[in-house]
């Protein structure tokens, strides 16, 4: 989609400058407290969870080391990545909030004059929308033509002024040039008109596009206009109900929800997106309090659509109409839905209705208590109508197999795989068929599509893998040092947490570390990522720490430094007043953290080596090697005993 690149370039084009000005300023608990009604807990801040719903708060926020975390969810980041989550705004676009909230100037890198033009055409599409919006609502409301004829309609439909008002719906006047000389008396240029779709030349003239229709602003994910959906009031049976902005720079249909602006934060909180067809539908029900809710415009759900609807849950109910359209509608799309990971539900709105007239006739309670007990699941949903329609038929039954086992075969994702043997056991006692012969067939399914894209699998033989030989441990500590990733991670918390403090009169924590792990490699690549990246920060002089790599550009990195900072209790400051000169939180551990960390470390390194070691000793073809070997087994050896010695654990072989 070509907003997307548009976006992607923007977030290159500013200035590194800019971004530290900006992550200077932040104050998360600022930021989070306008989302999420914060208590101050100790050092931290708590609250109940944005992102699902918790009774008991489970969502903190340390303002000194500028990271939120749910410890329901799982969810965790910093004061930007709150904004792209909660938001759904991408990461240029929070830097862009932040900026106008602090009111620092947005400073922004060279770029080729190619993305400059598609960028100021872009710019130019969304300034004249956003002209053309506040004239038609203007046309609404102030113009006798707009009150007499759309905004009675609007009313007559059962909408009030408020949610009119808040979807920005507008009316463009029956004249044929109405928008287009006001466009011309504002000095806007008639090309950008023309490819907004605002109006079209026809024999040599201008006429508006949108006549006598009310007009519903599509709005992206930041709330800027991006296109039009445009309804005829009076019947006409030479003109389409409905027309759509044109494809252009900003606006491409098949990559867009209408309302997804205004149902983000809802489809948040409730994880669960309610899909309908058309816009008075999602006007309505927002009317009614029921705010998760889109609309795909009529057409059939594309794939770009169904990953927006990922991006905000994995639950996808669609409400159609009941009649055989509606059906066949809401079936379109399954396949692409199933492979994107979503559950999808599926409610039939009864008799002749639609989503906006039933909710308007038996009101928001009613409609809701509808909807949950009238979800079907969907792919059981579509064997059902499939098999009424084959009725007897051996071969349309035949067909319906083969149909409903190519469906599976596209539930693919590990995770998904119990759902998906669920899925045939419950699909085969309806056909009334061999579960082991349909899980042949949706595995023919798969194997089919694999060949067709070409693509090689690699095979794992699990009876090789170097799986733990003692899965016995006697302890807890003894789990622990057979975990490489946790001391891993562990160093690298206390590096981030004490590296610039000083462990003498010479060097620093970080150069002690740097010189006591030189021999010995991070088996984690993201570890060993971080800790090349902090070291060559170091060695600039940039003095890294947690707070200066918390907004690095990325994301990975961001992520594990927000994860090795996140602790979910810390101590009541209450124990330094009980235990009066023990000084439990204000003492200095660092140097204690420091060693212990250090020797976890390398004693799990040196018991792998120990291992290598020992199976090149059995491999040895000459005594000379074994002896070699053997020295080598003798140092190790005495390194354990020496870390073992400071520990004071016993390892036992």
């Amino acid at each position: 989609m070509i907003i997307e690149i548009v976006a992607d370039k923007e977030e290159k084009m500013i200035s590194q400058e800019t971004i530290q000005q900006i992550t200077n300023r932040i104050d998360i608990i600022e930021i989070v407290g306008e989302f999420v009604k914060l208590k101050k807990r100790g050092a931290n801040y708590l609250g109940n969870c944005p992102f699902h719903n918790e009774k008991t708060p489970s969502f903190t926020v340390s303002p000194s080391k500028e990271i939120f975390k749910c410890f329901g969810c799982g969810k965790s980041g910093n004061a930007i990545g709150f904004l792209m989550e909660h938001e759904k705004y991408s990461y240029v676009e929070a830097l862009k909030f932040l900026a106008a909230r602090y009111n620092i100037e947005l400073e922004e890198t060279e770029v080729s004059p190619e993305i400059k033009q598609q960028q100021q055409v872009a710019e130019s599409l969304f300034i004249i929308n956003s002209f053309a919006q506040k004239h038609f609502t203007h046309n609404l409301f102030e113009t006798e033509e707009g009150r007499s004829a759309a905004l009675t309609y609007l009313k007559h439909r059962g909408f009030r002024e408020d949610i009119i008002r808040k979807f920005e719906l507008g009316y463009n006047l029956e004249e044929r040039g109405d928008l287009h000389r006001t466009i011309i008396s504002n000095q806007f240029n008639i090309e950008y008109a023309e490819k907004a779709g605002l109006i079209v030349q026809r024999n040599q003239s201008y006429y508006d596009n949108y006549r006598g229709r009310i007009i519903f602003p599509v709005h992206n994910q930041t709330g800027k206009i991006i296109g039009f959906g445009a309804r005829l009031i009076k019947s006409n049976d030479r003109a389409p109900k409905y027309i759509n902005t044109p494809e252009n720079e900003i606006y491409s249909k098949s990559k867009i929800l209408y309302g997804t602006y205004f149902a983000r934060q809802a489809i948040n909180k409730n994880d669960e997106c309610l899909l309908v067809e058309g816009y008075t539908d999602v006007v309505s029900l927002h009317q009614a309090g029921i705010e998760n809710v889109v609309a795909s415009g009529g057409t059939s759900l594309t794939i770009d659509q169904l990953r927006l609807i990922r991006k905000l849950t994995n639950n996808l109910t669609i409400i159609y109409d009941g009649d055989n359209a509606g059906v066949k509608a809401a079936l379109r799309g399954l396949d692409m839905a199933l492979e994107e990971g979503l559950n999808v539900k599926l409610v039939l709105i009864p008799g002749n209705e639609d989503p906006d007239s039933y909710v308007n006739k038996v009101g928001a309670t009613a409609f809701e208590d509808f909807v949950g007990s009238n979800k079907k699941d969907f792919i059981i949903f579509q064997l059902e109508v499939m098999l009424q329609e084959a009725g007897n038929e051996t071969v349309k039954r035949s067909a319906v197999v083969n149909h409903i086992a190519e469906t599976l075969s596209k539930i693919n994702k590990a995770e998904d795989f119990t759902k998906q043997q669920d899925y045939i056991r419950q699909c085969s006692g309806i056909l009334k068929i061999d579960e082991a012969g349909l899980t042949n067939l949706v595995n023919k399914f798969k194997r089919e599509k694999v060949a067709k894209e070409e693509k090689k699998q690699p095979f794992v033989d699990f009876e090789k893998q170097d799986w733990p030989q003692d899965q016995n441990l006697q302890d807890d500590s003894s789990f622990l040092l057979l975990n490489d990733v946790i001391h891993e991670r562990n160093l690298l918390r206390v590096l981030l947490e004490y590296g610039m403090l000083r462990w003498d009169n010479e060097i620093t924590i970080a150069e002690h570390i740097f010189g006591e792990i030189q021999e010995f490699n991070f088996d984690d690549s993201e570890v060993d990522r971080l800790f090349t990246v902090y070291k060559d920060s170091y060695y600039r002089g940039e003095q890294p720490s947690s707070k200066t790599l918390l907004y690095y550009e990325d994301d990975k990195i961001r992520n594990l430094v927000i994860g090795l900072n996140v602790q979910q209790h810390e101590l009541s400051p209450n124990w330094d007043v009980k235990m009066e000169g023990l000084n439990i939180n204000n003492r200095d551990t660092s140097r204690h953290d420091v060693i212990m960390s250090l020797n976890y470390f390398k004693l799990r390194k040196i018991k792998k080596m120990f291992e290598e070691n020992q199976r090149d000793i059995e491999k040895a073809t000459s005594f000379e090697q074994q002896m070699d070997l053997i020295k080598v087994h003798k140092v190790l050896k005495e390194e354990e005993q020496k870390i073992t010695g400071q520990l004071g654990t016993v390892i036992i072989k």
